[in-house]
């Protein structure tokens, strides 16, 4: 496993991770070079502390979840299954692999700042170039159950590694890293809009989120975003997810809570403002109908002393049946997963808000929502059909605001 330290443009050797002699899980060790570099630092202290010898994985874990978060998650792991296997659509089964043959088998240019390679002697990079048209064309192959080309599975390949359910690829931009998410025939609803939506009213009611932009690939939108685990230098941003920062596994994400994630980065983070700024997270969420909200969408840098909280990603309203929605994850200390505003109240104190700044937070995210709505929604290349079926449904639906004005006398 190689990685890029903190300020550096050129991976070094961090150490290797093999499967466990006679076991079932997969141990890491640092190498001894990089134990002995003065600038070295744990990839994660709490799984991973800096030390020689082999260090087996969390009890609750098969492999160390800052490993597990460089690999690739559903749609990067379908793709590697049609190049290795020729499997296809529902006969793709995610553990006919091991997690070693994803690691080696995805794309190099992975979310954060590792990657993984046959030896520790030379860094090869797997890296194939496409247009964002031959991209979009490819992952919609795979999705219909063809045959993949040649080189357009080898550059499809490429964004295996960077997390996610849905077809996605990696672009350049004027030389800047970017990801492009693709529309697809199957949509029920008109997904990569959505997020285009979100992403613009996240920036305008003050969420830190990396840029964004909406273009046309074969005759439909794909949304194209700026990535934000990347230096103008060449640089790679460690990071690690919630799932990782709470210490639990792929199927335990259920137990994971804002309040515990807030815990741990006010413990061991920079930010001392990071309660209001996940406050104000969850109420946007809620705000644009966004469930979710699960620990992997959630991430923190690592610089090897402290965490940062990432920009937001992965705002996107889904489809829901009626009023009731509940968020992923609970929001307060007593389990409450409610999508509503006065349920943020009620949690405020828990980030550092009154009540009264918790409204104003609320408040001022509803007025921009409701001012710029029509704006917006051009902006994402809504139509009026489709927008009519966003408003008041996904975004700002009444059930948000149940309990919420008139507990406040208005």
């Amino acid at each position: 496993m190689w990685v890029w330290l903190p300020g550096r443009t050129t991976p070094v050797v961090a150490g290797r991770v093999r499967y466990q002699p006679g076991g079932s899980r997969y141990e890491f060790g640092y190498a001894r070079s990089y134990l002995e570099r003065p600038n070295s630092i744990s990839l994660y202290p709490p799984e991973l502390p800096l030390r020689a010898g082999w260090q087996q994985p969390p009890p609750n874990m098969a492999i160390a979840s800052v490993l597990r978060d460089a690999g690739p998650d559903s749609w990067g792991q379908r793709v590697i299954l049609e190049r290795i296997h020729g499997a296809k659509g529902a006969a793709v089964d995610a553990g006919d692999l091991d997690q070693i043959t994803y690691f080696l088998e995805s794309g190099s240019n992975r979310i954060g700042g590792l990657d993984f390679q046959a030896g520790p002697t030379e860094y090869v990079s797997r890296e194939r170039s496409a247009t964002l048209d031959e991209l979009h064309a490819a992952a919609d192959a795979l999705q219909e159950g063809r045959d993949l080309p040649e080189d357009l599975g080898a550059a499809l390949l490429r964004g295996t590694s960077i997390g996610g359910a849905r077809p996605k690829a990696l672009i350049d931009v004027d030389g800047v890293p970017h990801i492009a998410k693709f529309s697809s025939t199957s949509d029920p609803y008109p997904v990569v809009n959505a997020e285009a939506l979100a992403l613009k009213f996240a920036r305008r009611v003050g969420i830190d989120t990396t840029q964004s932009f909406l273009t046309t690939s074969l005759g439909r939108d794909a949304l194209v975003i700026e990535r934000f685990d990347r230096s103008p230098e060449g640089g790679r941003r460690l990071l690690v997810s919630g799932l990782t920062m709470l210490g639990l596994d792929e199927m335990e994400g259920r137990y994971a809570t804002y309040p515990d994630l807030l815990d741990v980065l006010r413990r061991d983070g920079r930010d001392p403002d990071v309660g209001r700024r996940l406050f104000e997270r969850i109420v946007f969420n809620i705000a644009i109908g966004n469930n979710d909200d699960h620990a992997r969408n959630h991430a923190a840098f690592w610089d090897g002393r402290m965490l940062e909280l990432t920009p937001a990603y992965d705002l996107c309203p889904q489809i829901r049946s009626g009023e009731t929605s509940a968020q992923a994850m609970a929001f307060d200390r007593n389990g409450t997963r409610e999508s509503s505003f006065a349920a943020c109240i009620r949690a405020a104190p828990i980030y550092g808000l009154t009540a009264t700044e918790a409204r104003d937070a609320i408040d001022g995210q509803i007025a921009v929502i409701e001012r710029d709505w029509n704006e917006v929604a051009d902006l994402a290349r809504l139509t009026v059909a489709q927008r009519n079926r966003l408003w008041r449904r996904q975004i700002l639906n009444p059930f948000a605001s149940y309990g919420y004005r008139a507990s406040h006398g208005t």
